[in-house]
């Protein structure tokens, strides 16, 4: 056995020329005076676009596609991708505002989310967004608010099924959640639906996210279909509308390999026939997030010192875990590992060293990567953190010691 560790999967997705990253199809250390200050976080149009297209090559052709807004709510991404998808999912009333901005028909916006308040519930009721219901009470509540304002609400029911994505980085479904209904209370909650009178669109069952797994993927697809299906039985109407969530990851670690989608829509092609027949008005929707941004953007720091201690060297920037956190390692890792991280205006560089790179922060977690290989960095210099068009920005403590918020820019 090789004692070699394991490294990045290669970084293809931005091209290089003399030794400068191109994001956008600009040289990154024009991109970072366009910009006018770092740091800053950069997602490059052309590569989302491409994104989709690879899934509508792959995916049977009835699978409709989603965006959940809460991997990258920028607003100029959302717009962006609202030309591409063929609906919207939001986590808020923010979200809900940025989605109906966009020229999406409000009734292929889905709102999803525990502990929504009477004012978010309302604003999508009147605007004819499908509401994911997230309990009975919610379902209540749901209908005495469209009651008040003299208007059906449109709404599906996220099912907590008693089963998980294997392999799943965060876990959504199975064992006790909480989102979504048990899937043994569904029955009896679509009951009532049909007694309160609401529109009842169909079902969301998301059972895990970040799986680069195959098998684990395809057993989800499996399960989830199955269970609409039956699901379907007790439905006070036709179902309309079987979103079986998302969960396709993308490689961030050493050792990681990108997702194959070849056989996950080939399985999915194959399962489609029954659901067809069955299922006959409902679109089948995967929603994803994170696989569609997260490769498309960077995070870009300066490198204010090069500081050596006892034969360690570090390189200061002025970006960090208040601007990263998923970065530092601080969003979810148990053991700490880096994402891929290289010095973006000397990326092969003639010289090479092993550093690790910092933030300006007073907490030796302000870590954005630890004894990595590359490009000997002088003052100056631009850090590039790469798969960060996800969950970046706004997951991270961006008022943590109050330094500025970074700058954002679609290319």
């Amino acid at each position: 056995m090789s004692n070699v560790p394991p490294r990045h999967a290669p970084l293809v997705q931005f091209p290089v020329i003399d030794d400068c990253l191109q994001v956008g199809g600009i040289p990154l250390s024009r991109l970072a005076q366009r910009i006018g200050r770092t740091p800053f976080y950069a997602y490059d149009r052309r590569k989302i676009t491409e994104r989709i297209a690879l899934l509508r090559r792959h995916l049977p052709a009835e699978i409709h596609l989603h965006y959940a807004m809460k991997a990258n709510p920028m607003p100029a991404v959302v717009q962006h991708m609202a030309s591409l998808v063929d609906g919207l999912d939001v986590a808020s009333l923010a979200e809900m505002k940025v989605a109906l901005d966009t020229p999406m028909s409000p009734g292929l916006i889905s709102f999803a989310g525990p502990g929504k308040r009477d004012e978010e519930l309302s604003c999508a009721i009147a605007a004819g967004i499908v509401l994911n219901m997230e309990s009975e009470h919610e379902m209540e509540r749901i209908a005495g608010l469209g009651n008040l304002l003299g208007i059906c609400p449109k709404v599906a029911v996220r099912v907590n099924p008693d089963f998980e994505l294997k392999s799943s980085s965060m876990k959504m479904g199975g064992g006790a959640k909480q989102f979504g209904v048990d899937a043994e209370r569904v029955p009896a909650m679509l009951a009532r639906i049909g007694k309160l009178g609401l529109d009842f669109e169909g079902f969301h069952i998301f059972s895990g996210s970040q799986n680069l797994k195959v098998t684990a993927i395809q057993e989800a697809h499996e399960k989830t279909l199955q269970l609409g299906m039956e699901l379907a039985e007790h439905a006070p109407g036709p179902v309309r509308l079987l979103n079986i969530g998302g969960g396709f990851g993308v490689p961030y670690f050493p050792g990681d390999q990108a997702l194959d989608l070849v056989p996950v829509g080939d399985n999915l092609g194959r399962l489609m026939g029954e659901v067809n027949r069955r299922l006959p008005e409902a679109r089948v929707v995967i929603e994803l997030g994170r696989y569609l941004v997260a490769e498309a953007g960077i995070y870009v720091c300066r490198v204010l010192e090069r500081k050596e201690s006892r034969g360690q060297i570090f390189l200061i920037t002025d970006g960090g875990l208040h601007h990263h956190l998923a970065a530092s390692g601080n969003f979810g890792q148990v053991i700490r590992k880096n994402f891929p991280v290289a010095v973006g205006n000397r990326l092969k560089g003639h010289e090479r060293e092993t550093v690790s790179v910092v933030g300006p922060l007073c907490t030796p977690l302000d870590l954005l990567a630890d004894r990595m290989e590359m490009a000997r960095a002088e003052d100056g210099d631009l850090i590039v953190v790469f798969q960060s068009g996800a969950y970046g920005l706004t997951a991270s403590p961006t008022a943590f010691l109050s330094h500025p918020e970074p700058a954002e820019a679609l290319v």
